[in-house]
């Protein structure tokens, strides 16, 4: 399983925040002025992903200097290894060639109609704060040209619904790109996503904007305040996070290197002349943080963008001990869209997709991955060795696309009407993280989840089962037999040493798999029977 939580935009903090450190705000505090600066800018960016990349060069197309702090070994953030589907309506030009019409307030409209739900009954759009809505649609034009401006080419097609989640649903405004030259420095996993990001980083470069990678934020600074004002935001402190691989023994280097600053300094202090702009808005790797949301989100969830980005929520966090406030929180629990679900990738800590060979952080991720082609080749147990659920039945619902309710009048309570209801087919995630017999206090933590299937499966899946196409350090198992296997399962996030072969058993008689077509007990056609997790 992955989680792949929703992010909130870039925040841009400067004159006017109320310093709330000393009413008990929770985050990495305010930093003591510093006796000098090591660098300083006009504008300084914390994160080069795709929001920190364009802010930089809105900022630098404004005549600012700026420097971009990133504690990554090279650009790209989370964006970089997404899928490179990007949503922007509101009457694109790519919307306007191909006779799409739209338009900011059509946008606006689709994106606050509280009577939007998804087949399991949840709402789309409801709790979407009308103020950023509102900002996002009247941008949306002007950020597609933007990113046109600065050397982004989509896909030459008419916008769709394709990876599209909570569009809306009176225009079609999913947009893509594609990457082509693979897997290698300058893309970590061949995903769409470079195809976003370094056109960016380009753009930037050429602009001036120079970069501070491998260091990490590690407070703001602002000026002493008063009792009538508070102080001004007057800079970032930062310090040096080199990633090294295993078995290496000089860090990781970012593709391109114009307007890097080199150093190697443990701390570095930079001032802020004008503005800081917080655009690390991930919070998905710090599980206290995103168990405020939902606490059955335990450590043994595998979390999206990992190990080249790390979502640790320190610009949030940041935020707030300015005095900043998270606003839109229950859009962060949702049973809709894509923010949870289930992953097609086994065998493999890091299962957001299958992995390239030729990806630089190989080292790190240790195995491709199994891709999931037909769900009627495996089961999918828990921990205890208990199937669960149906294996074919969906994730969240999808969220809100294009012409999805048919006939359709905005604000209307009729729409409802035109929905089936159908909990059944979207509740996988809940059936996964329930408690079961081997779940312990204080969390109760579901644990690992473990797909079964035999040599047969893996051959008709054409998987290759061993390394580096598995994990076999805790992510994949084989053995003769159900018993053997159960025995054999050993993972960080197994509570207890799977006893319920029995369980196993039982979950893969036709009596149980009479909606498979392969409805042989696994194990029974070929002496191997195998367990990768999910």
């Amino acid at each position: 399983m992955e989680y792949n939580q929703m992010k909130p935009g870039s925040t841009s903090v400067g004159d006017g925040a109320t310093d709330a450190a000393a009413s008990g705000a929770v985050g990495s505090g305010i930093g003591k002025i510093p006796k000098s600066w090591d660098l300083e800018a006009d504008v300084v960016v914390i994160g080069a992903g795709a929001a920190g990349l364009s802010a930089a060069i809105k900022a630098a197309d404004a005549g600012a200097s700026v420097i971009v702090v990133e504690t990554n070994y090279d650009i790209g953030g989370h964006a970089i290894i997404s899928g490179g589907n990007v949503p922007l309506g509101g009457g694109t030009s790519a919307q306007r060639k191909f006779g799409i019409e739209d338009s900011p307030d059509l946008v606006f409209r689709d994106l606050t109609d509280w009577s939007i739900v998804q087949p399991n009954g949840w709402p789309d759009y409801r709790y979407n704060d009308r103020a950023v809505m509102r900002a996002f649609a009247d941008h949306c034009v002007q950020t597609y040209e933007f990113l046109l401006a600065n050397g982004v080419n989509f896909k030459d097609v008419p916008p769709d619904n394709q990876g599209g989640h909570n569009l809306g649903n009176s225009a079609p405004r999913e947009n893509h790109l594609i990457w082509t030259k693979g897997a290698g420095p300058e893309s970590p996993n061949a995903r769409g996503g470079t195809a976003l990001i370094r056109p960016l980083e380009v753009s930037a470069r050429a602009k001036g904007v120079r970069f501070l990678l491998n260091y990490k934020m590690t407070s703001l600074v602002r000026e002493p305040g008063s009792e009538q004002k508070t102080g001004r935001l007057i800079g970032v402190t930062a310090r040096n996070t080199p990633r090294i691989l295993p078995g290496q023994t000089t860090p990781l280097k970012s593709f391109r290197s114009d307007g890097n600053i080199e150093t190697t300094q443990s701390s570095v202090a930079i001032r802020a002349k004008k503005s800081v702009i917080l655009a690390t808005g991930g919070s998905t790797s710090n599980v206290n943080f995103r168990r405020m949301f939902d606490p059955r989100l335990t450590d043994v969830l595998q979390v999206a963008g990992e190990p080249y980005t790390f979502q640790d929520g320190s610009g949030e966090l940041a935020a707030m001990a300015i005095g900043a406030s998270l606003w839109g929180l229950a859009n962060q629990i949702l049973e809709n869209g894509d923010n949870i679900r289930t992953k097609r990738a086994l065998a493999t800590r890091y299962n957001y997709m299958t992995w390239e060979l030729e990806s630089p952080i190989f080292p790190l991720i240790r195995a491709t991955g199994l891709n999931v082609k037909d769900w009627q080749d495996l089961i999918l147990v828990n921990q205890v060795g208990k199937r669960f659920y149906d294996e074919t039945k969906g994730d969240y619902p999808h969220g809100n696309v294009y012409n999805e309710i048919n006939p359709y009048t905005p604000n209307n309570y009729r729409n409802n009407e035109n929905i089936k209801f159908n909990p059944t087919k979207h509740n996988f995630f809940n059936a996964a993280v329930a408690m079961n017999e081997h779940s312990e206090p204080p969390d109760y933590s579901a644990g690992p989840v473990w797909a079964i299937f035999d040599a047969d499966a893996a051959e008709r899946e054409k998987w290759k089962l061993t390394p580096p196409y598995v994990d076999i350090d805790g992510y994949f198992f084989s053995a003769k037999t159900l018993r053997e296997l159960a025995a054999a399962i050993n993972n960080p996030y197994q509570a207890k040493p799977m006893d319920g072969a029995t369980w196993i058993s039982a979950s893969l008689y036709p009596g149980t798999r009479s909606r498979r077509r392969h409805s042989t007990p696994l194990g029974a056609r070929r002496s191997c029977t195998i367990a990768a997790r999910v």
